[in-house]
């Protein structure tokens, strides 16, 4: 049903375990048209240097039909919302992600939590927010998605927190796209993937965006288009080689 993975991980993040060959395989396999590489910014334990996200240049956009995005999950510094994304990096890549990671961040009390991510977005660096229903930071979730339908940010709904990761994030999650239902903005779901064979996985999450009955067209991944002119609007940008996707 969606095309689209915008939050993946490679071998060069250490606890991945999958090429860019390997996503490509299996992205042919499921039918997937474009996937973003979104390896964790350099502030994380076992992250990549900055020259990886710099060098993704040299990185084809397409290889065998597949579309790949240049990207990153950055993490959230401080409570001003700053990110480990250099003004060299943002020029290189196309979609940056950035979200809270307890390495680099140490969860703070609801209202520290919710005026941060509002000063990630801000600050206009960002894209999507990456696992915001994450309840080891606990966020004022209307808050936050006016703040998100303001700046033009999307909110991840994240297909591992239902079962792997941040357990216990899927009643924040559901909470979540009922509030960008009710008051607007827009959804990124992302397989969060550490090995390429959960590529577009979203069998945790869509139950509940068909149970709240959230509407296809403020959910980026239902075709390439609509996630490029959405990086297009944020950042002027136009890829060339996605002209046709």
């Amino acid at each position: 049903m969606y095309p689209v993975d915008l939050h993946t991980h490679t071998i060069a993040s250490t606890h991945a375990y999958s090429t860019i060959h390997d996503y490509i395989t299996v992205a042919k396999q499921k039918g997937i048209k474009l996937f973003a590489m979104t390896d964790h910014g350099p502030s994380m334990p076992d992250a990549p240097h900055m020259w990886h996200f710099i060098n993704l240049v040299v990185l084809p956009r397409i290889i065998d039909g597949i579309g790949i995005l240049r990207g990153i999950e950055a993490n959230i510094c401080n409570e001003q919302g700053e990110i480990d994304c250099d003004e060299r990096m943002l020029q290189q890549l196309d979609l940056i992600m950035a979200g809270f990671h307890e390495p680099v961040l140490q969860p703070r009390d609801i209202v520290t939590n919710t005026d941060t991510l509002i000063a990630t977005m801000r600050s206009g660096k960002v894209h999507i927010i990456s696992h915001p229903g994450n309840p080891k930071y606990p966020i004022d979730i209307d808050v936050i998605v006016e703040a998100a339908k303001e700046y033009d940010v999307a909110l991840e709904i994240n297909d591992s927190s239902f079962y792997r990761s941040r357990i216990g994030s899927s009643e924040n999650c559901k909470k979540i796209i009922e509030a960008v239902g009710k008051i607007g903005g827009m959804i990124s779901l992302g397989s969060d993937s550490h090995i390429s064979y959960t590529l577009a996985d979203y069998s945790h999450c869509l139950p509940v965006i068909e149970a709240t009955n959230f509407p296809q067209d403020r959910i980026l991944n239902v075709t390439p288009r609509r996630v490029l002119d959405f990086l297009q609007r944020k950042t002027g940008k136009v890829i060339s080689e996605f002209i046709d996707f």
